[in-house]
């Protein structure tokens, strides 16, 4: 199965009862292994999480921790990209060159890289004593 088809495959999954928008995302470990992640909204806004942010957990969860390919995919007239928030998460496991599929639901496509999506991300190298 491809990142695009495992990501729209667990954005069935989505929970989204209030804006109606569901998310699939699908990451793609440094050992080749597949982590999904939907969005999970509450009613308690915003305290909902990101398909991104859920597939990045399950990929740490799992051991992994390096992240070499991202789709994202949503219904909307254009491929959608990650929120401000997800682009620094997924920084924080990838290196700029990383590619970020941003997909609809019929497999239109657009590629990019995370430091293109981030460019001057904050990273721990930034931080006192790195």
């Amino acid at each position: 199965m491809s990142l695009f088809q495992d990501a729209l495959a667990v954005r069935e999954n989505a929970h989204a009862p209030y804006s109606k928008f569901k998310v699939g995302a699908a990451v793609r470990s440094a050992n080749g292994k597949v982590f999904v992640g939907c969005n999970v909204e509450n009613s308690a806004y915003p305290e909902g999480t990101c398909a991104e942010a859920g597939a990045i957990a399950a990929m740490i969860a799992a051991g992994e921790n390096k992240i070499e390919e991202v789709c994202v995919v949503a219904e909307s007239p254009v491929p959608i990209a990650p929120c401000g928030g997800c682009r620094q998460k997924i920084a924080e496991f990838s290196s700029p060159d990383v590619q970020v599929v941003l997909a609809d639901l019929k497999g239109e496509t657009k590629r990019i890289t995370i430091g293109e999506l981030l460019p001057h991300a904050f990273s721990n190298s930034h931080l006192p004593g790195e």
